[in-house]
């Protein structure tokens, strides 16, 4: 039978996938998305603990999957996974970069370490696997990258709901990044997106969730946390067929948070 228009728009069969923070999280969630719509999908994560349970998990759910171990804000294990990847799964025709870290501290007090810790891991890894990544992309002259931002780089917040300068920047300099590969790559058939999720509830930020309490709710129009599932639609829209005209954007998945 001949396929479907939302096949046509949506299905990722015979296509390559790399999520990188893909062990958990959101990461992990829209991993499962990606090959639950036909993509041969490798994840990599900077700790080893998840990645074999996120990697068997994938597997019992019929999805062709392959787990890397590497830290993103490093040139050479970024160089040596992006080749292992695409010699297990496949040309990588997608890459979503949903790895990041935060460390909570008001700005006037964060030690500059822990600054540097924040924005290597979040915009110089997002950067290292664009490079790494696109190459091949535009060699190809066909890709869809994701970066995940955060609506912490669209605008300054209260102290009381996240007091993470280094974070904020961070998710700043991704959306920037994200807007200028954009329209460099889009000549050679790249689009390049970001998604800037509200909070939604995971390891790492489950305290700033529960500090913030009921002041974060009544910031938020829809009356309840994100999840990641919240995110996954908007994620294969954005890198699969469907996606060939919309580069350069950043949607908010916030409840209406950014909005308000």
């Amino acid at each position: 039978m001949p396929a479907s228009p939302v096949d046509r728009l949506f299905s990722l069969d015979g296509q390559a996938a790399l999520v990188t923070g893909g062990s958990r999280g959101i990461g992990l969630a829209i991993a499962r998305t990606l090959g639950a719509a036909g993509a041969r999908v490798a994840i990599v994560a900077r700790r080893t603990e998840w990645l074999g349970p996120a990697e068997a998990s994938l597997r019992s759910a019929g999805i062709a999957c392959a787990a890397f171990q590497a830290d993103v804000a490093d040139p050479a294990q970024v160089e040596r996974t992006v080749a292992a990847a695409q010699a297990a799964v496949g040309d990588l025709s997608i890459l979503v970069n949903a790895a990041g870290r935060s460390w909570g501290a008001p700005a006037e007090t964060m030690p500059p370490e822990r600054w540097h810790e924040v924005m290597n891991a979040n915009a110089t890894g997002t950067f290292l696997m664009c490079q790494a990544v696109g190459r091949g992309m535009l060699a190809r002259r066909y890709g869809r990258i994701l970066n995940i931002a955060s609506v912490a780089g669209l605008a300054g917040s209260p102290p009381e709901i996240l007091d993470a300068a280094g974070y904020a920047a961070s998710k700043g300099a991704i959306i920037a990044l994200t807007r200028d590969l954009a329209v460099k790559w889009a000549p050679a058939g790249v689009t390049v997106n970001a998604l800037a999720p509200g909070f939604i509830p995971t390891r790492m930020s489950e305290v700033a969730i529960q500090r913030a309490g009921q002041a974060l709710l009544e910031r938020i129009p829809c009356g309840r946390l994100g999840s990641p599932e919240d995110l996954v639609g908007a994620a294969l829209c954005l890198v699969a067929p469907s996606a060939g005209y919309i580069t350069g954007q950043v949607l908010a998945v916030d409840g209406g948070m950014s909005a308000a």
